[in-house]
């Protein structure tokens, strides 16, 4: 790019993975909130909301100015990080009162999500990475943001959808774990432990659909509620199968180097802690808090090697492609 500066080079080479560090930061700051770190939440809630508007102003500029190699780039799974990324935002923002901000978030999400999901579903093939679970994570995404919505402004036919939706991401996970390549577990770079990541959204939306009926609304009868109930504690164990298998993948087959994919990473470890809390608090099982909380320090910890790492290769990066 004759006449570019550095950082508009490596800016422009960005992958879609990147969008991942939004999610990762977006659900690190929902899980600092549920266990009540208020204002750690707030500042990752500022960053989070900081590199979604960057993100979301460079996605614009690239439809307008770049429309083939858009359409190219929105055919990947990681292109799906753009409504995963986005609920999680609108998700934080409705615990602020913001109601109406996060309606809006659900409603670009929603438009963006049928266009994204059936052109990376297209594109499907056999021994794909962990990002195939993106299709689940997006999709649940917005069953948690609807569910939140839905109590937040008693709006049953909200919930309903939001119910419809958790039902569909599982079917959507289903579709996508023959196409994961298991050897990812031992040699992948940062994005297969979407695998779990998408179990533990799941059971977070699981966990906000219970809790919307609490509103008064009489959303479930019992044996609705049996069943989604029975159906998000067997997600979040699970989801917690998956951790222990790749916590145990890591140690056996070190990964050291950073990634851009590692935000992925990040955003599986804070999604565990976050879903695990608020499944404790839904099905009414205190105990869970310690372990929840237990996992939301390592994935503020994970969040903190991550940055640095990210920050190390981005300076590095920018002074490769500066003068010489």
């Amino acid at each position: 790019m004759p006449g570019s500066s550095p950082f508009r080079t490596w800016w422009a080479r960005r992958t879609p993975a990147a969008g991942a560090a939004v999610l990762a930061s977006g659900i690190v700051s929902v899980g600092l909130h549920l266990a009540g770190y208020e204002v750690l939440s707030r500042i990752a809630l500022a960053l989070t909301a900081a590199a979604w508007v960057a993100l979301a102003a460079d996605f614009v500029v690239r439809l307008l100015g770049e429309r083939e190699r858009w359409w190219t780039v929105a055919g990947t799974p990681e292109a799906l990080t753009a409504v995963a990324a986005t609920t999680v935002l609108g998700t934080r923002i409705s615990a602020l009162g913001r109601q109406q901000l996060a309606g809006a978030l659900l409603a670009l999400a929603a438009v963006l999500w049928p266009v994204l999901l059936v052109d990376v579903v297209r594109h499907w093939r056999r021994r794909m990475s962990g990002a195939v679970f993106l299709c689940c994570v997006a999709t649940q995404g917005l069953a948690v943001l609807g569910a939140t919505l839905a109590r937040a402004e008693g709006a049953a036919w909200l919930a309903h959808t939001a119910l419809v939706l958790f039902w569909l991401g599982l079917v959507l996970y289903g579709f996508a774990l023959p196409r994961f390549d298991l050897r990812q577990v031992a040699g992948g770079a940062g994005d297969h432990w979407v695998a779990g990541g998408a179990l533990a959204i799941s059971a977070l939306a699981g966990s906000r659909l219970l809790t919307a009926d609490d509103g008064g609304l009489y959303l479930w009868n019992e044996d609705d509620s049996g069943a989604l109930r029975t159906m998000t504690v067997a997600l979040l164990i699970l989801d917690l199968s998956w951790y222990a298998v790749l916590l145990v993948a890591e140690v056996r087959w070190p990964r050291p180097r950073y990634d851009v994919r590692r935000w992925a990473t990040v955003f599986a470890m804070g999604m565990t802690a976050a879903g695990t809390l608020s499944v404790a608090a839904a099905v009414g099982v205190p105990w869970l808090e310690g372990p929840g909380l237990a996992l939301l320090w390592v994935a503020v910890a994970a969040w903190s090697a991550v940055a640095a790492g990210a920050l190390v290769a981005t300076r590095a990066s920018i002074r490769s492609r500066g003068p010489r």
